[in-house]
């Protein structure tokens, strides 16, 4: 307990740090955008894939358990739709962005730290944790919930190709339930989770980096730790989420 006292103290204490004797906001808004267009381009070719996929198999494996005829196919669309936005999509698809983002944050940050460059710009009267910590959780808030939104998406368009390939249910049917019981709540709820975990997943896997002490062997643990404790944390988050807001 005192362990994650201690580490949570000084969690809080670094991001009140981030907001003292802030740079330019031209500064920030390059920086930030800089992190958006990595985050989005570094990751968009897997969420693709990964979407698709998992959307394609939430059907099919929906369509397997349905073996009554007495339930009509189109409930399998309501079900897919259900799980993509409340939980494939947010929370599944972060953990696969911790691991890309966290580790890349973490380790940058770390190698900065181990090379002494953080105490450079410090030495150079530049406030090192708003200007290496702010842009990559402003890009976070704002790269996560695009990449869940094009996440759920294809998870969607994977489901119906699945499933009218498959003919386990036709495009229309899909639909149907899709609309039927469609509930404009669950996309509320999946951009809350969406920008929570944004925020988990830069903010730790940053204060990972920023701490790190020692070499090249450390930074390679600090990235590990990133992405354990983003995925702990996320964990936590969404099943606080669902009490609260479900």
């Amino acid at each position: 307990m005192t362990y994650f006292l201690t580490h949570l103290g000084r969690f809080i204490m670094l991001l009140g740090r981030m907001f003292k004797t802030l740079e330019k906001p031209s500064v920030y808004y390059r920086l930030t955008m800089t992190e958006i267009i990595q985050m989005i381009g570094g990751s968009m070719v897997i969420v693709i894939v990964i979407s698709v996929f998992i959307g394609g198999v939430s059907t099919l494996q929906t369509a397997y358990q349905l073996t009554s005829s007495l339930v009509p196919r189109s409930i399998i669309g309501t079900i897919v739709s259900v799980t993509a936005l409340l939980e494939l999509a947010p929370t599944i698809l972060n953990f696969i962005i911790a691991g890309r983002v966290g580790s890349k944050i973490a380790s940058e940050i770390g190698t900065m730290r181990v090379t002494e460059q953080i105490d450079a710009l410090e030495v150079m009267g530049i406030n090192s944790a708003g200007y290496l910590i702010l842009p990559k959780i402003i890009g976070g808030l704002i790269s996560v919930p695009i990449l869940v939104t094009v996440s759920a998406f294809l998870m969607h368009a994977g489901g119906i190709f699945a499933g009218s390939y498959s003919g386990a249910v036709t495009a229309a049917e899909f639909t149907t339930g899709l609309r039927t019981y469609y509930d404009p709540y669950q996309v509320v709820v999946m951009y809350v989770k969406a920008i929570t975990f944004g925020f988990l997943i830069t903010s730790i896997s940053a204060y990972q980096g920023f701490y790190t002490r020692g070499g090249a062997l450390e930074v390679g643990a600090s990235a590990t730790r990133a992405v354990v404790f983003s995925c702990l944390a996320m964990v936590v988050a969404d099943y606080l989420i669902a009490e609260i807001m479900l």
